[in-house]
């Protein structure tokens, strides 16, 4: 039977999972729609492909639709986010060199406390640090901006973020092209495999429920009647990622030469929070590195996508309160409602009548003992 098709784009990374899940084990044919994946190089690659229709849907950056509709970016069409699909998922490493310089000074590597390894990492790196991104509109940029503005020294204004795409920050760091980075796994770890970095901290150590990676469409074109049963099989993939039985077989469909091109293992230690911190086999754990369950990821809250706009439009001189409403209009829980209501998923939403306040663990807590809120903007 010829089901009707969709395209996805995703970018190789540890968190593309549930859209390269919900083709591989089915999910998408168990709800009547077939998915065909394009792989891109980069963040700019993906968002270019959605935005001008090379693809119908895209596992993108959850910054990137807010910043586009704050006309941040030069992306060519407006785009909206239709669900959360993960949250957490990066980690911040250093050159060897830098690394060995904190040891020197006595830091541990205890890859959870945020406070210290951002004084450690200040003190030993001296000013003109550079930090890798993968994209300028990105969580991972969030993330590094306000781990030092809330950093008792304030150093944000010594360092310089520069765009390094995924899958050359190994190569960038080994370089010296950059000092530190901040990426999707499993590009940190491919650091620490190469000996060119060594792992410092899990992003979710500076916020524990940052949303990190969309469901993107193209503004005006997400008709429910069509993207109804890719929303279904995604909440399938969500579920059946989240359930610990499934990590092995995930790392392994994840680590395939269409998707990752790496060893199993090593895609395994971010699904299963087991990091290997450096090339001496340093091992950490960590709750969360990681997630895609719908309970904690899935629905797009709008306070989430107000706290991105807030902060993007401070740095670019736009009004505030314009920029957050903007941002609120392009997470579509409006859409991810309807398109999940009645069909038995059994999915966590906010009522309509709600402003899509993220409450409990969709809020989370920042590293520096903060609950989450929308006003807080460094």
């Amino acid at each position: 039977m010829n089901l009707p098709a969709l395209s996805v784009g995703f970018t190789p990374l540890v968190d593309a999972a549930p859209v390269i899940v919900a083709h591989e084990m089915g999910f998408a044919r168990a709800e009547g729609v077939a998915i065909t994946l394009h792989r891109a190089p980069s963040w700019s690659a993906s968002r270019d492909m959605l935005a001008f229709g090379a693809v119908d849907a895209a596992h993108m950056l959850s910054a990137v639709p807010v910043a586009t509709a704050l006309g941040l970016g030069g992306a060519g069409a407006p785009i909206h986010a239709l669900s959360v699909l993960s949250v957490n998922g990066n980690v911040i490493g250093v050159s060897r060199a830098l690394a060995s310089r904190m040891r020197g000074q006595g830091f541990g590597f205890d890859f959870r406390d945020a406070r210290a390894a951002g004084t450690a990492l200040v003190d030993a790196a001296g000013p003109g640090l550079r930090i890798g991104v993968p994209f300028p509109f990105s969580m991972h940029a969030e993330l590094i901006r306000y781990w030092f503005a809330a950093l008792p020294a304030a150093p944000e204004a010594g360092v310089e973020i520069r765009t390094v795409p995924p899958p050359l920050m190994a190569e960038a760091i080994g370089a010296g092209e950059i000092d530190a980075f901040c990426v999707g796994e499993p590009w940190g770890s491919i650091a620490v495999e190469t000996g060119t970095g060594e792992l410092l901290l899990p992003g979710c150590a500076i916020w524990d429920a940052a949303p990190e990676k969309v469901l993107a469409m193209r503004a005006g074109e997400a008709e429910p009647a069509r993207f109804t049963p890719l929303m279904r099989a995604l909440w399938r993939a969500g579920r059946w990622l989240a359930q610990p039985g499934s990590r092995t077989a995930a790392a392994e469909v994840l680590a395939r030469p269409e998707y990752l091109d790496m060893p199993a293992e090593v895609v395994d230690r971010a699904l299963s929070g087991r990091m290997t911190v450096s090339a001496r086999g340093d091992a950490r754990r960590v709750e969360r590195l990681v997630a895609f369950d719908p309970d904690q990821a899935g629905f797009p809250w709008g306070d989430q996508a107000a706290w991105i706009g807030r902060r993007l439009a401070r740095r670019a001189g736009l009004d505030l309160e314009s920029a957050e409403r903007a941002a609120r209009e392009v997470f579509r829980g409006d859409l991810y409602r309807q398109m999940l209501a009645g069909t038995g998923t059994g999915a966590a939403m906010p009522s309509a009548e709600s402003r899509d306040t993220a409450p409990g663990l969709q809020r989370g807590r920042f590293f520096d003992s903060r609950v989450f809120d929308t006003s807080r903007v460094e």
